[in-house]
């Protein structure tokens, strides 16, 4: 069994070809880079989508080596995320479903994250930590859902990210720069740290490294205090996760997973706490196809499909709300 998954959430436009041994045969991508010191255009992202579309799904097909109507079931990113993108990637999978007549697979896109996630490191059962420009999340799976135990009540961790390199004119996502210089900072500026319960709440320390920068406090040294004192913050609610649930498994996704620091700081809540921590691999860390057909494989093994003029998309739509036949 063949599946093919069309991810077109934001930034990224991927077409990935999947096996039901979990074999990821294909996962080509083309990703829009906005303006420097700009974020992302929602219509000038889908305008992008559009036009690599076709280039993308040929090299797809191409490296899997497999041909269209050998494809079992079209899996497509329903949301959340940006309403022009995602209808690039939506009306795509209609396209071929009806001329090929495929089955259609909606899927959530951070349900992809955490399957994925989950395939590639061995992870059964885990506290999910999700950071990414759309999710600070973290989650675990509980009867037939992905449970959210904390989550940002404000900015995202790659917004977070994301606003302070647009500040210093880097484009979105600018998670690598932002990450180099912190690695070049010297000293620790304090800056807020709010965790409530076990949400986290980030858009008063933009607010204040805002100021600083005004002030003159030299840009390493904020990168450095900004991801020092925001995955902190992070690592407090999923150690309080794992005290909570006995879980003994971390399982870091999404793109800011590829943050070398928060991997480490993590490794040592797990230490603490006698569990281990699974990040899935840079190359799957951030959006791709491979995300949307793994669960829309798994979503057709269990039978769940729609007809392609059904095939939804929702800028909004919590994880939480998402049934998960295979977790239950």
């Amino acid at each position: 069994m063949l599946v093919m998954g069309i991810e077109s959430t934001a930034h990224t436009f991927s077409v990935s070809i999947v096996s039901d041994k979990g074999a990821i045969l294909s996962n080509e991508k083309e990703v829009y880079l906005p303006p420097s010191g700009s974020g992302i255009h929602p219509r000038e992202s889908a305008r992008h989508h559009v036009e690599v579309a076709p280039l993308v799904l040929k090299r797809a097909l191409r490296k899997a080596n497999v041909r269209i109507k050998e494809i079992s079931a079209i899996a497509y990113s329903a949301g959340p995320g940006l309403g022009p993108a995602l209808r690039v990637g939506a009306s795509l999978a209609r396209a071929i479903s009806y001329y090929f007549a495929i089955p259609i697979v909606p899927v959530h896109h951070a349900i992809g994250h955490l399957e994925l996630g989950c395939l590639l490191t061995k992870a059964k059962d885990p506290i999910g930590l999700l950071v990414s420009g759309g999710h600070t999340m973290v989650v675990s799976p509980v009867e037939g859902k992905w449970r959210v135990f904390g989550e940002t009540l404000d900015l995202t961790i790659g917004q977070l990210i994301d606003q302070f390199g647009r500040l210093l004119g880097y484009s979105s996502p600018s998670g690598p720069m932002v990450e180099n210089l912190a690695k070049k900072g010297r000293k620790y500026v304090e800056l807020p740290y709010v965790v409530k319960g076990n949400d986290v709440s980030y858009s008063g320390m933009l607010t204040f490294i805002k100021k600083l920068i005004k002030k003159g406090e030299k840009i390493e040294n904020l990168a450095f205090s900004l991801q020092e004192t925001a995955f902190a913050m992070l690592s407090e609610v999923v150690e309080r996760a794992l005290a909570l649930t006995g879980k003994k498994e971390i399982l870091i996704v999404g793109g800011v997973a590829a943050n070398r620091r928060l991997i480490t700081m993590l490794e040592k809540v797990a230490k603490r706490q006698k569990a281990r921590v699974f990040a899935v691999p840079i190359e799957y860390s951030g959006d791709c196809g491979a995300q949307i057909a793994w669960p829309g494989l798994l979503y057709f093994k269990e039978g769940y499909t729609v007809k392609p003029e059904e095939a939804f998309v929702r800028q909004s739509w919590r994880l939480d709300k998402v049934y998960v036949p295979w977790r239950r």
